[in-house]
């Protein structure tokens, strides 16, 4: 999906318990990832690979209504200023896609370092970091690496199971729920900058 506005003809009291049910799937995730890191040592703070600066994709209609949900949640002003650094981070990759060249730049969120819509962020915003490995029926664990600051700190420590499998396999089960009930069967693939400039549109 390349146009960022997603219009569902669905009232907000419907939505609110699909939303719960993912602010939930959230803090547990959150907990589990925190078990893990903190198993190893693993801090994430003043990283020179910022993950803000990565280019994240999102993929479901829930986490861009959640993100949705706390972006309402702010002052006039503060919208505002997250729409404005949404279209300059879009000028940006647009820019760089035409010529062909990598980018990385920062989260239209991230103010002074710090995430504006923190508890409304999408998952890979709480999941990325740490090595993880997920399962596919019939088939092996894929084990993925930790991030570049997780290697500095944490990398010649032996590998703790963190298996992404069950939460994603829930957030696959509350996606197909919600979109059944608003009847909603397009594909998303959004920036967090593309989401908040569909977020006025």
């Amino acid at each position: 999906m390349t146009d960022p506005s997603i219009h569902l003809d669905t009232r907000p009291e419907e939505l609110a318990p699909y939303l719960e049910k993912l602010a939930d799937l959230f803090n547990r995730m959150e907990k589990a990832y925190d078990a893990v890191a903190g198993a190893y040592g693993f801090t994430c703070t003043g990283c020179e690979d910022n993950c803000c600066l990565t280019l994240f994709f999102h993929h479901t209609l829930l986490e861009y209504l959640y993100l949705y949900r706390g972006y309402a949640q702010l002052p006039g002003e503060e919208q505002a200023h997250l729409q404005a650094a949404a279209a300059r981070v879009n000028r940006e990759v647009a820019s760089a896609a035409e010529k062909g060249v990598p980018l990385r730049v920062m989260c239209p969120l991230n103010r002074q370092g710090r995430c504006t819509l923190y508890r409304h962020r999408p998952m890979i915003c709480r999941l990325h970091g740490i090595p993880n490995e997920m399962r596919r029926p019939g088939g092996p664990a894929a084990r993925s690496p930790g991030c570049g600051d997780f290697d500095r700190q944490c990398g010649q420590r032996p590998y703790i199971p963190f298996d992404r499998t069950p939460l994603y396999a829930e957030m696959a089960r509350a996606e197909r729920a919600l979109r059944e009930m608003v009847g909603f069967g397009e594909k998303i693939r959004l920036t967090v900058a593309q989401m908040i400039a569909g977020f006025h549109s």
